[in-house]
């Protein structure tokens, strides 16, 4: 975390605790996170346990019952192996396979909100397999730097009454976690990534890249701990 942007939005976030707030409902007295692993490293990832998106999402569900959890979570920097099975991720002589955001594993139908004020940047329904589905993107400027915030997997309600440059609040409604019909065909989930140089892109921007990738891509795209810990504690 050297980068001065970030920095300046710790430092922020650290003297101004009462302006951000929660992407998702969390009680940190009472709620528990699982946090998930999709490298090689887990074992007990197999092949099997991703193949098919309702049997994947039986397993997601039920760890985090059995954990006695709310949500599972994790993901930002980890080389996933969960990407093997989707051609998107494969199309190139070296496959993406470094995720750029932190997912919070959940129930379809979970309310997603705005952590800090913003404005609409885009939205689009990336409808591939294996996709964000429902996309929405807000633009933010906090203590001098300009940043986005991308949400996928949505539900494409929660995007279709957006209009660009529209305000949005701190802890305003935004969205819900899309039905897997409509959120790229994953577990229900939200993937919530920061950027700060959109690129030129609308509506879209890689959550996964190649790992030969990966400085320029985390450089961009920096750690969402940066706000979700003041969400989940």
């Amino acid at each position: 975390m050297n980068d001065v942007r970030v920095r300046a939005l710790i430092q922020y976030f650290l003297e101004h605790p009462e302006n951000v707030s929660q992407v998702v409902e969390f009680d940190k007295d009472a709620d528990q996170l699982f946090p998930f692993d999709f490298t090689l490293a887990n074992t007990r990832l197999t092949p099997e346990t991703y193949a098919d998106t309702a049997g994947f999402s039986k397993w997601i569900r039920r760890t985090i019952s059995k954990n006695k959890c709310r949500y599972g979570i994790g993901g930002y920097g980890e080389h996933r192996v969960i990407y093997s099975r989707r051609e998107l991720f494969d199309k190139e002589e070296e496959p993406r396979r470094l995720h750029l955001g932190v997912d919070i594993w959940g129930p379809e139908g979970t309310a997603v909100f705005s952590p800090v004020d913003g404005t609409v940047h885009s939205y689009r329904y990336n409808d591939n397999f294996g996709d964000y589905g429902a996309t929405l993107i807000l633009a933010h400027e906090i203590n001098g730097v300009k940043f986005h915030s991308l949400y996928g997997h949505l539900n494409l309600a929660g995007i279709t009454d957006k209009e660009r440059g529209t305000t949005i609040h701190r802890g305003e409604k935004i969205a819900e976690f899309g039905h897997i019909s409509e959120n790229g065909h994953w577990p229900p989930h939200l993937h919530f990534q920061l950027i700060f140089d959109m690129q030129g892109m609308e509506g879209d921007y890689p959550g996964v890249c190649r790992y030969s990738e990966r400085d320029s891509y985390l450089n961009n795209c920096p750690d969402p701990d940066i706000i979700l810990k003041h969400t989940f504690g």
